[in-house]
């Protein structure tokens, strides 16, 4: 009896996934990974598996990563500080070279290495590749000022030409937050804000984001409570009194949805499969964000 009352749930499950299935077939998820489901090998496993479902189930998922604790440790190797200013990692010629390094010979290839083990499905991408990403120079606003971080970009165009035929194709763009500037320079670029404005240009229909907490606190860190979901103008107000980390992820859910996003997500990186569990279950986790 066990065993068939488990099959029963599996069912349920199955068939709660149904309606899902129906309204995201065919569409396109822009997906930021990053956080601890990047470094723990469980997890990045899972993740991997969580994107292969979703394009089997007739998703098209494109994934952008960022690498922060890779490329800590890489600086730390080559004896370059880490340092922030806002939010954002402050950014040498020096610190540029590594984290180009790291985000498209490291983290892209991991990522692409352990989706293709289910098939061949991803395929490794810059924001450098095919002109995807232009960026300008981003000064950090400290107290209302800009602060110079180095190489830092804020995009200013995309071409999304390369990752629509990938898409067209089957296939999983993974791509890292690399960016050049009409004049040539490189840049890094925030991986956040780099899913969020994919998202917008491939007319996606959701953005989701993996970070290490449960979702946006209503009240920290005061108080654990999830908010399950909220309007952008709700967002926007609540905004100035986030924490810097929290910062560019909720941004970046407010851009992608004002920019036409149907919904942006926060999800917990730390729960396995967590994408499944938001995509494709009624009550899903996390915060949601929704146009007003």
């Amino acid at each position: 009896m066990t065993s068939r009352a488990g099959a029963l749930n599996k069912a349920a499950t199955l068939i709660e996934a149904l309606p899902w299935l129906e309204r995201f077939n065919g569409r396109t998820v822009v997906i930021k990974y990053g956080g601890h489901a990047m470094t723990d090998e469980t997890l990045r496993h899972a993740f991997a598996e969580d994107i292969v479902f979703l394009r089997y189930a007739g998703l098209r998922p494109v994934v952008v990563h960022g690498g922060g604790p890779q490329i800590n440790a890489a600086l730390a190797r080559h004896g370059i500080e880490s340092t922030f200013t806002a939010g954002l990692r402050v950014t040498t010629p020096e610190a540029m070279e590594v984290v180009r390094m790291v985000l498209v010979g490291q983290v892209n290839r991991d990522v692409v290495g352990l989706i293709n083990r289910h098939g061949p499905f991803a395929v490794g991408m810059s924001g450098e590749d095919a002109n995807l990403f232009t960026a300008e120079r981003k000064p950090a606003i400290v107290d209302g000022l800009p602060v110079d971080i180095g190489q830092v970009g804020e995009i200013v165009e995309i071409e999304v030409g390369a990752v629509r035929s990938l898409v067209a194709d089957g296939r999983v763009p993974v791509i890292s937050s690399i960016a050049r500037s009409d004049h040539g320079e490189v840049y890094n670029v925030n991986a956040d804000t780099a899913a969020a404005a994919l998202a917008v240009a491939l007319d996606a229909s959701k953005l989701i984001v993996l970070t290490d907490v449960e979702g946006l606190y209503a009240d920290w860190p005061s108080s654990e409570e999830v908010i399950d979901r909220l309007t952008t103008d709700e967002l926007a107000e609540l905004l100035p009194d986030l924490s810097a980390g929290m910062v560019p992820k909720m941004e970046a859910c407010l851009h992608a949805v004002r920019g036409g996003v149907p919904q942006a997500h926060v999800l917990d990186g730390r729960v396995p499969h967590s994408l499944l569990l938001e995509v494709f279950t009624d009550q899903g986790i996390g915060t949601m964000v929704l146009p007003s």
